[in-house]
């Protein structure tokens, strides 16, 4: 059985062995029946199965999970918008939306809103679990990196010997990346730590910052460097 690294409440990780596990947000309840036991045939973990938003948001809380199925059509509210709010209360785990909207704008607006994966309606299932499958190894953390620290005083990367300057914008860049070692950090978030709000900034800008803090990570002599999770976000590692 694979390991499979958890968040725990405390906001650390964890690593056990294990099948993924998932939580089901879908109000058709003949649908959502043949998602959850079949997963469960696949060896997934289903920890939590509810019709609602409200419900997947509050289950999630009380029983944090490896992955997400988000339907977009829930009955209170916007799958999208259970998105962000899961992503408000730093919920990071991969979400896969399901919708019976195909549009490129219905698409992107999911993805924009913090999902990482979708499947239109109606889907095989066979589709389902490897899509599945795909988030949870893309979403695998890494093993951290040891040795180097952020020193907020000298707004500088330091291995306790050597030290390398950065700037105000590549420090906020660099903090949540190295809060969270061997995980993808998704772009609006590291906008949204290294920028202030209103402020436009271009994709080509964060991956030019990125660039800059891989070349001072080098300089350093360290094995530690910035991953890309291409259209998703970065990995500190």
């Amino acid at each position: 059985m694979a390991a499979v690294a958890r968040r725990s409440r405390s906001g650390g990780l964890t690593v056990r062995a294990g099948p993924p596990s998932v939580a089901i947000a879908e109000d058709d309840l003949p649908l959502r029946g043949l998602i959850s036991r079949g997963l469960r045939e696949e060896g997934f973990d289903v920890r939590v199965s509810v019709p609602t938003g409200t419900a997947l948001l509050h289950g999630v809380q009380q029983t944090p999970t490896d992955l997400l199925v988000v339907d977009i059509g829930l009955p209170d509210a916007d799958g999208r918008d259970v998105v962000m709010a899961l992503r408000a209360r730093r919920v990071h785990a991969p979400v896969l939306l399901l919708t019976a909207r195909d549009g490129l704008s219905d698409l992107l607006s999911g993805f924009r809103a913090g999902a990482d994966d979708y499947l239109v309606k109606p889907f095989a299932f066979a589709e389902l679990t490897v899509r599945l499958h795909a988030l949870a190894r893309r979403f695998a953390p890494a093993a951290p990196p040891e040795g180097l620290r952020l020193d907020p005083a000298g707004h500088s990367i330091t291995d306790g010997e050597r030290a390398v300057r950065l700037t105000p914008t590549e420090f906020r860049l660099l903090a949540p990346m190295m809060a969270r070692p061997g995980e993808v950090v998704r772009r609006h978030a590291l906008i949204a730590a290294a920028w202030p709000d209103g402020a436009i900034v271009h994709d080509n800008t964060l991956d030019s910052y990125v660039t800059r803090l891989r070349r001072k990570l080098a300089g350093l002599g360290t094995q530690a460097t910035i991953t890309a999770a291409r259209g998703v976000g970065y990995r500190y590692s």
